[in-house]
Parts: C-alpha cells; sequence; structure tokens
C-alpha cells in the first residue's frame, strides 16, 4: 500500500493524510479505484476535484457503488463543486435502476446552480428576521445553530457555505455588534477588575439566574448531520410513506433500558441524548422497558426508572413495554422462518461457540440444523411455544452470513424458551425474543427516526438493519455516540448486585454508588447532573471523565441555588465571662449572600455558645488566625469579636470549654478572620441536635477499581463513610425546612439541601423523620443529612 502514497499526494491529499489513507485496508482500494475512474493516477488533478473524489471514495453507499464511475465523471467535469451536491449525488443513486436519468440526476444534485451573492444576502436576511428576538436575546451563541438552519433552507441548499458563513457572520455583526463580555467570559474578568465590587456582585447573580443555554449540542458537530425524518431509505418506499403518514414527519425517540437493575450516571447520558435530541427538533419520546428476560426483572426497576427519567426533568410522550408487542414479534418469527432466513436449532451453547471460530478465532462452520426444511422449522418452533421443549433444549437461529466478518452476523438467536412467568404476561408465553431480535423491531413498531445508541453497539448496526428489511417492515436509522463512565466508579449492574449483596454498601441507593438513585439520596441536583452530561458534549468517542469533574459541576450548581446554616460538627463550649446569664442577642443571618430575595432567617446569640474543635488552637503561631489563647476571632453575623482567656480542661487534659470575652464596648480591631457557631439557648430551641451526619468519600481507592490486584473488591475504601453524632447546627435550619416542607409537601427528602457554612453541601437524607403537618422543630424528629460535596476539591481526590 506503500506505492500508493505518491498516487494520493498527487489529487491534492497531503503527505500524512496520504500515508493514513493508504494504510485503511477499507479506504484505499476504493480511492484507487475512483482515481483510475478519473483518470487521474499519473497526471493527479487539483486539490478541489482532488477533495471531492476523496470524499466519494470515502462515504459511497453499498447500493450507489454501481454508479461511482458516473459520480467520478461528473466531478471532473466540474457539475459536482462541493462537498453537499457529491452527497446528494451519492443518494440518489442509491435508488436508481442500472441507468441514471441525467436530468433527474442534475436536479438532485444540483448540477448548473448557481447561488448568487445577492441570493445568499437575501436569504440571510429573512432568516435574521424570522428569528430576530432568539439571536438578540442569545447574541453569538446561536451562531452555529443559525448556520446549520440557514444551510437547510431550499434557497441555499447549493450555495457556497463559505460564502453563506461570511454572509451570517456579517449581518450578525450588523445586528447585534461586535463580540463583547456576554460573548466572551474570559474578556469580562479583565474588564471587572475596573468596576465597583457591587456592580460586579449584580452582574454576577444576574448570569447566575440565567439556565444554561444546551440545545446547540444538537446542533454541533456529528449529530448536527442526522438526517432529517423521512430522510431513510427504505426496502420499499411504500414503507416509508406509512410512516410519515402516521409521524407526520416528527422526530420520534426511545430511551430503552432493561428493567434488570437502577439507572447509573452513564444513562444519564442516554437519557439527555434520546429526549434532549426529540426536544431540539420538535419531536417525541418514547421511555420503553426492554423486557425480553423475566428472570431477570422486578417491579422495583419499572418503578425506579420511570421516577428517575421524571426526576431528570423528562416527560415521556408514552411509556411502553416490548413485551406490548409479543405477539407482533413472534408472527415477524414466523415470517422471516417461511422465507428460509430462521432455523430451529438443537446446538448446546458450547457448540454454538465452537461453530463460531471457539476461543481460537477459527474457521466459521454452519451446524447441521441451518439447512432444516421450513416445514420442519415451523413444526417445531410450534413445540417451542407450547413448552414442548426444555429451556436450552432448542433456540430459533436467523440464518445470516457466516462469512461475514461482523459477529453480529453468525446466525445469531432469535428465541430461547424460558419457563419463568413474566411479570406483565404472566404465563402466556414460555419463548421469549432476544435482544437482536426485538430491539430493532420494535423500533419499527414505534416509528422510531433516530435509534441513538451507544458505541458498543457498533456492530449491531448492519444485523439491526438486516432484519427489518428480512422482514420487510419500516427501518429506522442507528446512530451511535460514545458512553460516558466516571473515575472511581462501577457501572456493571452485575458487580454493583455483588457489592449490594456481599454487604459492602447498604443498597443500591447507598449515597456512595453512582447509580442514579445513590447520586439523587446523595443530594446531588438533577439539574446539575444534566449540566454536567450535556456541557461533555455528544461525541462517537467513548469518554471517562474525572470524578473531580462532576463534583465541581455539582458544587457550582449548589453554590448558586441552596441557602446556608451554620452547624458545627465536633462542638467546644464557649462561655463569655462579660455578659449575664440570660444574655440573648439576636442576629439576621442571610439564606444567601449577595441575593436577598432569597430571604433571611434569625438566630440567637447567647452567653454559651459553641465553636468547632477545628477553630481553636491551644498552641498559636502567627500563620493561624482562628481562636487561640489570649487571641480575638469574629464571629459570622455577630457586630463584635470574641477574645479567648481561659481554658477549661477535665481530668485527662482534654479541653471542655473556652472560656472568653465579648468585645461589645468601645472601639475593636477587625479580626482578620470569621468563624462559625451556634448558641446554646435552650428557651428558643438552639442548638438543633444533628442525630448523624453522614461524610461520603470515594468508594474505591483508585480511578480504576478493576485494575486492582484482585479486582475491585480489593479497592474498597475502608473509611468512605464517617458518621458524625453530636453535631449541633443553629435554629435557622428549622425555618428553612419549615419554607421546604410548603414547597414540597416534604416530599423527596433529598431536595432540601444547605451549605452548611465553611464545612460543604448536605442535604437531609431518608431516614430523617418528618411530620409536615407541623411547622418549625416540631415537624422533626430524627433528622440525619448526607455530605453531598465538599467545600472544594478534595487534594486527595486528586491522586485517584
Amino acid at each position: 500500500m506503500e506505492d500508493l502514497v505518491p498516487i494520493f499526494v498527487k489529487i491534492g491529499l497531503s503527505e500524512q493524510k496520504a500515508k493514513d489513507t493508504a494504510k485503511n485496508k477499507k479506504l484505499a482500494p476504493s480511492l484507487e479505484a475512483v482515481i483510475d475512474e478519473a483518470k487521474v493516477r499519473d497526471s493527479g488533478c487539483d486539490k478541489e476535484p482532488g477533495n471531492l473524489l476523496y470524499q466519494l471514495a470515502s462515504t459511497i453507499t453499498k447500493d450507489a457503488l454501481k454508479h461511482r464511475a458516473f459520480i467520478v465523471s461528473k466531478i471532473m467535469t466540474g457539475d459536482l463543486k462541493s462537498a453537499d451536491q457529491v452527497t446528494a449525488a451519492i443518494k440518489y443513486a442509491e435508488d436508481c435502476p442500472e441507468t441514471i436519468p441525467i436530468d433527474a440526476f442534475n436536479e438532485a444534485a444540483g448540477v448548473g446552480i448557481v447561488v448568487t451573492p445577492e441570493q445568499i444576502k437575501s436569504a440571510v436576511a429573512d432568516y435574521i428576521t424570522a428569528n430576530k428576538d432568539n439571536i438578540v436575546e442569545n447574541r453569538y451563541r446561536v451562531l452555529g445553530p443559525s448556520l446549520a438552519n440557514t444551510r437547510k433552507s431550499a434557497a441555499l441548499r447549493w450555495a457556497d457555505g463559505v460564502a453563506v458563513k461570511n454572509e451570517l457572520e456579517a449581518q450578525f455583526l450588523a445586528l447585534l455588534g461586535p463580540k463583547d463580555e456576554r460573548d466572551a467570559p474570559q474578556k469580562k474578568k479583565k474588564k471587572e477588575k475596573k468596576e465597583p465590587a457591587q456592580q460586579q456582585q449584580k452582574k454576577k447573580a444576574a448570569e447566575e439566574e440565567k439556565p444554561v443555554d444546551l440545545s446547540n449540542m444538537f446542533f454541533e458537530g456529528e449529530i448536527s448531520k442526522l438526517h432529517k425524518a423521512g430522510g431513510n431509505k427504505q426496502i420499499k418506499p411504500e414503507l416509508m410513506e406509512e410512516h410519515l403518514k402516521r409521524t407526520g414527519g416528527k422526530v420520534v425517540t426511545r430511551f430503552p433500558p432493561e428493567p434488570n437493575g437502577y439507572l447509573h450516571i452513564g444513562h444519564a447520558k442516554a437519557i439527555n441524548v434520546n429526549f434532549g435530541y426529540a426536544k431540539a427538533h420538535n419531536g417525541i419520546t418514547y421511555l420503553r422497558y426492554d423486557d425480553t428476560n423475566p428472570e431477570a426483572e422486578e417491579e422495583k426497576y419499572f418503578l425506579s426508572i420511570l421516577e428517575t427519567v421524571q426526576w431528570l426533568g423528562f416527560e415521556p410522550f408514552k411509556i411502553t413495554y416490548s413485551s406490548d408487542y409479543f405477539q407482533e414479534l413472534y408472527e415477524l418469527a414466523i415470517k422471516l422462518i417461511k422465507k428460509g432466513l430462521a432455523y430451529t436449532c438443537q446446538c448446546t451453547g458450547e457448540e454454538i461457540h465452537a461453530h463460531r471460530g471457539g476461543d481460537d478465532g477459527g474457521a466459521r462452520t454452519a451446524c447441521v440444523h441451518r439447512d432444516r426444511p421450513i416445514e420442519e422449522t415451523l413444526e417445531q418452533f410450534q413445540k417451542m411455544k407450547e413448552g414442548r421443549y426444555k429451556e436450552g433444549e432448542t433456540t430459533l437461529r436467523m440464518k445470516m452470513d457466516l462469512e461475514n466478518g461482523n459477529p453480529q452476523f453468525w446466525d445469531l438467536i432469535a428465541y430461547r424458551v424460558l419457563f419463568t412467568p413474566h411479570h406483565r404476561t404472566g404465563s402466556d408465553w414460555c419463548i421469549y425474543p432476544t435482544y437482536d431480535f426485538t430491539h430493532c423491531l420494535v423500533d419499527s413498531f414505534e416509528d422510531i427516526t433516530h435509534s441513538l445508541c451507544t458505541t458498543e453497539f457498533r456492530q449491531s448496526r448492519e444485523s439491526y438493519y438486516w432484519l427489518v428489511d428480512a422482514v420487510e417492515v419500516y427501518k429506522p436509522v442507528q446512530w451511535e455516540y460514545g458512553r460516558l463512565n466516571v473515575t472511581g466508579t462501577i457501572m456493571s449492574k452485575r458487580k454493583i448486585l455483588k457489592l449490594v449483596n456481599e454487604k459492602y454498601v447498604n443498597d443500591w441507593d447507598d449515597p456512595r454508588m453512582y447509580t442514579l438513585v445513590g447520586i439523587r439520596r446523595r443530594g446531588v441536583p438533577p439539574e446539575a447532573i444534566n449540566n454536567f452530561v450535556l456541557e461533555l458534549g455528544i461525541t462517537t468517542s467513548k469518554s471517562t471523565i474525572d470524578v473531580t469533574r462532576f463534583e465541581a459541576k455539582v458544587r457550582d450548581y449548589l453554590d448558586k441555588t441552596v441557602p446556608r446554616t451554620m452547624v458545627v460538627m465536633d462542638p467546644i463550649k464557649v462561655t463569655l465571662e462579660n455578659v449575664a446569664d440570660d444574655y440573648l442577642e439576636w442576629v439576621t443571618v442571610p439564606n444567601m449572600p449577595r441575593k436577598p430575595e432569597m430571604g433571611e432567617y434569625k438566630i440567637p446569640f447567647s452567653k454559651v455558645f459553641y465553636i468547632d474543635s477545628s477553630d481553636f488552637r491551644e498552641v498559636d503561631s502567627k500563620d493561624y488566625y482562628r481562636l487561640a489563647p489570649g487571641k480575638t476571632v469574629g464571629l459570622l453575623h455577630v457586630p463584635r469579636p470574641v477574645r479567648c482567656v481561659d481554658i477549661k480542661k477535665d481530668d485527662n487534659g482534654k479541653i471542655t470549654e473556652l472560656v472568653c470575652r465579648y468585645e461589645n464596648e468601645g472601639e475593636f480591631k477587625k479580626p482578620k478572620t470569621y468563624i462559625h457557631w451556634v448558641a446554646e439557648a435552650p428557651q428558643v430551641g438552639s442548638p438543633v441536635k444533628l442525630d448523624e451526619v453522614r461524610l461520603y468519600e470515594p468508594l474505591f481507592n483508585h480511578s480504576n477499581p478493576d485494575a486492582a490486584p484482585g479486582g475491585f473488591l480489593n479497592d474498597i475504601n475502608k473509611d468512605s463513610l464517617t458518621v458524625v453524632k453530636g453535631a449541633l447546627a443553629s435554629v435557622g435550619i428549622y425555618d428553612q425546612i419549615s419554607d421546604w416542607i410548603k414547597k414540597t409537601g416534604g416530599k423527596n427528602k433529598e431536595s432540601m439541601r444547605w451549605q452548611f457554612v465553611r464545612t460543604g453541601y448536605f442535604s437531609l437524607d431518608y431516614d430523617t423523620e418528618l411530620d409536615t403537618t407541623k411547622e418549625g422543630k416540631d415537624a422533626l424528629g430524627k433528622i440525619v443529612v448526607n455530605r453531598t460535596v465538599t467545600l472544594k476539591e478534595d487534594a486527595a481526590k486528586q491522586s485517584l
């Protein structure tokens, strides 16, 4: 293949691209054939037609292959001048018989059409006028989607792409003016340094209020190039006609989980992609349970999946089940048999594996049952349906292509015998279709236009198309994107079940798990999950994202949305020696600094209060600014500081009390730091005692638990959960919980979230006892809170 490099360079490819192409065993011979058909092997050609020849060689489909030489001639005569024209030519050629009608081809591929600069200018102006409000509101953020939309218009179908882009940018500039800090945040930082602090705070608050616009992601990258509804070729034209009558040309997607476990963080991406793509194109999305394996399915999984989808903010157009179509699937299996494309097989699993080449990847061979007569297969399939075979004794297999290099063509199993009653159909069926048989057909039944799935299903695409064409039903398009993984986690349902069953975690919703029920229980907001998933974008590459990036997104969202309260985790008693025993001062605390609209509450400041042990040091140093003997420190929200004058200890030398003076007279020097505190004022219910504060750390010690010697169970972090008892909270927690109960009715306890000042972000755990018929402290029984995320990234996690 190295001999091809200079030939490829002659048509305008760079040296490196020519080398890469020559190494590609599929593309290299295709491009060589195209070059020979163009008769430029020795002479070469200009870069522009050369690029089009390369595009043709790399994108031509099997159905259009017979007309490749014709398309080559059109490129070389200059009739096809752009990539869009070549794409249209290939698509038109797919449906043509042996001879291409020239006039119809020219019309379909835009041959001879010249779009003038004036026409481009007019069409762009029309688009901007029709979308002016959206453009003015979102400014240059919608430039990318606007370019994609204008290129789709009939007037600009064959216009030069660069010319359209330049004209659109010019008209955006005329309408909006140059880009400024609203469009380029990095410029804003420089400008803000010169602005008054108050003005900066107002602008920051305004920005935080504005939701993140993530719709653009569906109009960028590879996913933006997906076909329009109705653009997917069918084995029979009438199949598309009937499909469009049923759908009205809408985009239809589906989220198809197996109800055999709880969803995890990776499913959050699948949910966002499927529901988000449909929403971006004004389409609809089904939630379809792929319930073809009754041995593993349970009611709790069905309920949890729907609840999780809705919690993330998505509402299915319709909830369906693969089992809804068991009769239709059975009838298509009969059709497949009658067409000679399926057979009953009595091979064992080991024998099937051996026929497929075995562990050594040897030659593939057909089993002795492959050429069984159709009538005999029909008879045996009927016996399978009647329960006259044992489990594993007989299967129905599809007669595909054993010579194909794709394992998904090696006579996949379509039906197997299972005597386990089904969750929905009971004992009506004892044969169940496999995923390979069910998925594409149910996509067809539900008129799915875009079957979006992760890249591990890439090999299944061809067998997906093979089956729908074999039984002659409407064919959706499958498109794959990279799945999402997060470091330091386990996604396998089998492994998660092992963690649960062997009591390494409490259950599937243990907050240390990256199941969505676990993340939810930890207090992570659904909006933060969606923002995290979508801001990663949609690519075809598999991505493993550092868990600290996820936590940073959660932290960022909580910082802008949750109220503050003061909680002392490890209390030290402080007594003010210079105030009366009944001294009580009320101080006002905002729910969120610099956001008065979030409200405020009052808490008592009294003679006795508590600080955290971490805020006192018996041996002082110059670089320590918190409380120490003879030292002054500020108390958050209290008008004057306190100074430590004495320490009391028990017989074991443990500090039991600090004696301080309240500097409530005369002038005082502003302290260098302020610490949080909680008052002891029983007459007003202070402090609030928290029964448990659960502090979570990563469940595993390393970023890839599976790589640990001995497997993931040997990588368990024994200190992943610390339970703190005896923490004290300010009485503001009563008002905040009361407000939350009024808004939510006390449902979804994890949605009561706080920032515990200087400590972290926390939420109510499900174990908290609430009486929602009461208010304030009367509404609270046992109080359990979970740490959602720390205030700052833990340095220890960076080494994961």
